[in-house]
């Protein structure tokens, strides 16, 4: 953490956090990801529970919405002190896909929207998920799409098929983008974003998809659906129609920032694995793995990677906070690629040294490398946002690039 951007309200904060982490989260979560989620539903309400009692619970939302109401900028910093557990985010209601939904209704959402689906998820009675990518076409375009939404009177008729639905299985409502207005000539101006309940006799979840062999359950998987003739009111609909590629744009400037801050306490935690194992470790009587210069150098690597990647989401929060998402779209766009290699490389150096152990289910650090290797590709792959930025700065030096 860096005290560059500490404000007075994190300094009494921080160490709360931490606290109730390292006492009642890091005994236990190891047990709890190694088996299915379900089984652990009732410890994760419990642990909500003095999340709330001890006034630490979704630090994003207002006072009057039961939260801190912390900033961008303050939230990023908790959003780290969050990430060094896979249960962090989830046990403050602050987790993916639920906090880019609940800035979404907040500022979109119709009254009767808001206090049947908004309220209940603020205050962590049900989770959400959001259906946006098909398998039938490449997520680096989102404008290929062929999920439909067709209005019959006062209701849109949707039919289609989605994957990589996150936390689907268990969740109460998703929110779908689909083609409303098929013949627009502005392919971003086809879409909206509608509000499905899971109960819907027209949902269907297929399959938990298995990630690199792990299906998992509940919070922790990906699922694949489908929409058959599923039929929800109008008044469903978030935003005006043709609105929902904007509406993307508006839940991504901040949700970016929100995982590159839970990608840089993974990255601590995987660190601080790594450097204990390092002074542990014995290679011989007198000697200790971390006396090895190769493994020195990983240590010394990962530690300037992880402030330089620390130091550049930060700045980009400040500038977003500042001058708006829009004005930082090179930094967004820069920090999305950069802290998701340092994330890889930095669990591919904790697994390392922790040799064969690494690779097994007894530390967290195969969990991470399994489940974090997708953060090179969703929300836009490594590629895309490399060339895009490129094309900006080249811009601004008189050159045109054509697609």
């Amino acid at each position: 953490m860096t005290e560059l951007f500490l404000t007075e309200r994190l300094k009494q904060l921080l160490p709360l956090y931490k606290n109730f982490l390292e006492k009642e989260v890091y005994p236990i979560e190891l047990g709890i990801i190694t088996k299915p989620f379900k089984q652990s539903l009732s410890i994760v309400k419990d642990l909500r529970q003095k999340a709330k009692e001890q006034k630490l619970f979704a630090p994003h939302l207002s006072p009057e919405e039961g939260g801190i109401g912390l900033n961008l900028m303050e939230f990023a910093q908790v959003s780290e002190v969050l990430g060094t557990s896979p249960l962090g985010h989830l046990i403050f209601n602050c987790n993916a896909p639920d906090i880019g939904n609940m800035e979404l209704m907040h500022q979109f959402a119709s009254a009767d929207l808001k206090k049947k689906y908004l309220h209940p998820l603020m205050n962590g009675d049900i989770r959400s998920c959001f259906a946006m990518t098909e398998p039938e076409f490449a997520g680096s375009n989102p404008v290929n799409m062929a999920t439909t939404a067709i209005r019959e009177g006062d209701l849109y008729v949707i039919n289609g098929h989605k994957w990589f639905t996150t936390a689907a299985d268990g969740a109460n409502f998703t929110i779908v983008m689909a083609v409303t207005d098929t013949t627009n000539p502005n392919p971003y101006l086809r879409a909206s974003m509608i509000l499905v309940p899971l109960d819907n006799p027209g949902f269907k979840l297929e399959r938990n998809i298995p990630i690199m062999g792990e299906a998992g359950e509940d919070y922790f998987s990906h699922a694949e659906v489908r929409f058959t003739n599923c039929k929800v009111p109008v008044t469903n609909r978030i935003g005006e129609e043709g609105q929902g590629f904007a509406l993307a744009q508006v839940r991504l400037g901040p949700g970016r920032i929100h995982h590159c801050m839970r990608w840089i306490g993974i990255c601590e935690r995987a660190f601080d694995l790594m450097c204990s194992r390092a002074a542990t470790r014995k290679l011989s009587d007198n000697r200790y793995l971390g006396q090895q210069q190769i493994i020195q150098a990983w240590i010394a690597e990962c530690r300037a990677n992880i402030n330089a990647a620390r130091l550049m989401v930060l700045h980009t929060a400040y500038s977003m906070e500042k001058n708006g998402a829009k004005a930082a779209k090179e930094e967004i766009s820069t920090i999305k690629f950069f802290v998701a290699n340092v994330l890889m490389k930095t669990l591919d150096k904790a697994i390392q040294v922790h040799g064969a152990l690494g690779i097994t289910d007894d530390t967290l650090l195969s969990f991470w490398y399994r489940h974090e290797r997708g953060a090179r590709i969703y929300d836009g792959p490594d590629e895309v946002h490399k060339v895009s930025l490129a094309k900006s700065i080249l811009k601004g030096y008189g050159m045109g690039i054509s697609d």
